[in-house]
């Protein structure tokens, strides 16, 4: 006959293993729902390009054939059209890029952020070269990464920076790393209009703006695929702005091991 502790052990240890596999199970259960979502995103906005092009490539068509034709209100109405479904395909380019951050297997080599950074910078004023800009990059800053999701992420972070600093008479981005080499920060700062920060917990959720569409074009995606980037390499990321003074972008890049995504 057990003793009471014993029998009271053995149930414990029955609740756990109970425990133990319904998280495993809901777990399963969940990274399955959230495949599924990515795989029904990437074939909806797939299969929604195609429809646009012809919208947006019919509209153009009208437009510089039988122009003339179509004067004042008619016209605006075109040019609306082109517009409307211009900003549709980034979004669906965005959608597309965000269901491949969670699809798509880590590849763990050394990634230079300094080389990242600096190259799409150079890009970038090369698309507007009358703007007067300053870019000031710390160099050999490496991580360990997949340098193609990493690339994807700078890539949002300085267009982002670029975008919010082109009113200003020049714009300035800083991009430099704090702390020691086991924690880390990456910071990219601009002298753009920032924001109000009562209203940064939109920053990373999705189609979340804190700027009009007539100040500033995007889709608000850019964000969420930095944020879904940095997380699948157990990192975190941060945003800190004061309204028409700039924001500062903070993140980590922690060592991580290849594999899959666990979301």
């Amino acid at each position: 006959m057990l003793e009471p502790h014993q029998d009271e052990n053995q149930r414990l240890r029955r609740l756990a293993s109970n425990l133990e596999s319904d998280v495993a199970k809901r777990t399963r259960d969940l990274q399955l729902a959230v495949q599924e979502l990515e795989s029904f995103t990437y074939s909806v906005a797939h299969d929604l390009r195609a429809p646009l092009r012809s919208i947006n490539s019919f509209s153009r068509a009208l437009i510089e054939d039988y122009g003339e034709r179509f004067a004042g209100e008619p016209m605006d109405y075109f040019e609306r059209i082109c517009r409307a479904s211009e900003r549709m395909g980034r979004l669906i380019d965005d959608l597309l890029r965000l269901s491949q951050v969670g699809r798509r297997t880590l590849e763990i080599a050394s990634v230079d952020l300094s080389a990242l950074v600096s190259d799409s910078l150079a890009r970038l004023a090369e698309l507007d070269p009358t703007r007067a800009h300053s870019f000031t990059v710390e160099p050999g800053l490496l991580v360990p990464g997949d340098g193609r999701l990493l690339t994807i992420a700078i890539d949002n972070l300085t267009e982002n920076a670029w975008k919010f600093s082109r009113r200003r008479p020049k714009t300035e981005i800083r991009f430099w790393a704090s702390g020691g080499p086991s924690d880390r920060t990456f910071h990219l700062a601009d002298n753009g209009t920032g924001f109000d920060m009562r209203y940064s917990h939109k920053l990373f959720a999705p189609f979340q703006r804190l700027h009009h569409a007539e100040d500033f074009e995007g889709t608000g995606i850019g964000l969420v695929t930095v944020s879904r980037i940095i997380a699948r390499h157990r990192g975190t990321v941060r945003i800190e702005a004061v309204l028409d003074r700039g924001a500062v972008v903070a993140f980590t890049v922690p060592s991580v091991s290849p594999g899959p995504a666990t979301w």
